[in-house]
């Protein structure tokens, strides 16, 4: 299926216009669908029956694969199996009556305001520390993904109008404004980019050690070596950065629609989870502070009557 796989992976980079993150994930999903259909003696894409990828999806919990993992993967394939039958590859499309394990939804993860001051309260002495600083702030104060971020160009950034341009999923392209502590670091950062360069011409915003264009692992250990120099005991990621973001906004006042516009998100119910998590903080801050919120005040009510 080496052929149909290489076909598939173009028609989504060159008409599809995914991004690089999803492809790679596409291509690595179908390399093991394949490899695991090998095993079974299935080489060609119309011997595949419901059976094979049924097994497949068990195969996959066995080797204690997440749901979400397995609901992806599986979303891979009828996308695949789609695109065949679609060209006329396949004859019957076999995974169209698979149906897609229901998966858990979970509010994200966010931080409170006082554990990101503390995350971006970085001393900055040496270049490295400015440019984390800068992408730290910019990260929290912009809302950007992980992968936005570190594709940022300096041509896509606007100084003077204070807004950066990023392109987001499915390629969509959106304008973002900073405000004024942000674009502050970013100045900053910006005298000492050179130093990072190495006398290279990268086009990238933030730089490794090397002058190239920072990548998502080196930004991840970043994070987590500060994270432990903070003492902030909490799972956090990069994308932990975007909720807190998005829930901080909705606490202090924004607008839902606004957020989504920030965010890039395509469906308002997307964004709407984070109405989700702020509901949730204030019925336990309600629970914490308000004196009457347990049965202990009304115990205490029946010690003090007369």
């Amino acid at each position: 299926m080496d052929n149909e796989i290489e076909d598939y992976i173009n028609y989504v980079r060159f008409e599809r216009r995914l991004t690089e993150n999803t492809i790679y994930s596409y291509h690595e999903d179908l390399i093991k669908y394949r490899d695991y259909l090998e095993t079974l003696k299935v080489f060609k894409a119309e011997d595949i029956t419901k059976e094979d990828i049924s097994n497949y999806l068990i195969y996959l919990k066995q080797n204690e694969y997440t749901i979400t993992s397995i609901a992806r993967k599986l979303t891979t394939i009828k996308n695949f199996h789609n695109y065949l039958f679609q060209k006329g590859i396949i004859k019957h499309d076999v995974s169209q009556t698979i149906e897609r394990p229901k998966t858990k939804k979970s509010l994200p993860k966010v931080m409170t305001v006082d554990e990101v001051d503390r995350l971006l309260n970085i001393e900055c002495k040496t270049a490295f520390d400015y440019r984390n600083k800068a992408m730290l702030e910019l990260l929290y104060g912009t809302g950007l993904r992980i992968s936005e971020l570190l594709n940022l160009k300096l041509s896509d950034i606007d100084l003077e109008n204070c807004i950066i341009r990023c392109v987001g999923k499915g390629n969509k392209e959106r304008i973002v404004p900073i405000g004024e502590y942000v674009l502050y670091y970013i100045n900053e950062y910006l005298k000492y980019r050179p130093k990072l360069s190495k006398n290279k011409k990268s086009e990238y915003l933030f730089l490794n050690n090397l002058g190239g264009g920072l990548s998502r692992f080196s930004f991840f250990k970043i994070l987590k070596r500060l994270l432990k120099e903070k003492n902030i005991n909490v799972d956090v990621s990069p994308h932990t950065l975007r909720h807190s973001f998005a829930t901080h906004m909705l606490e202090y006042g924004a607008d839902l629609r606004t957020i989504q516009e920030l965010l890039g998100h395509s469906d308002i119910a997307t964004t709407k989870i984070y109405t989700h998590i702020s509901n949730n903080r204030i019925k336990n801050d309600y629970k914490k502070y308000h004196p009457r919120s347990s049965k202990s005040s009304i115990e205490g009510d029946s010690n003090n009557e007369i």
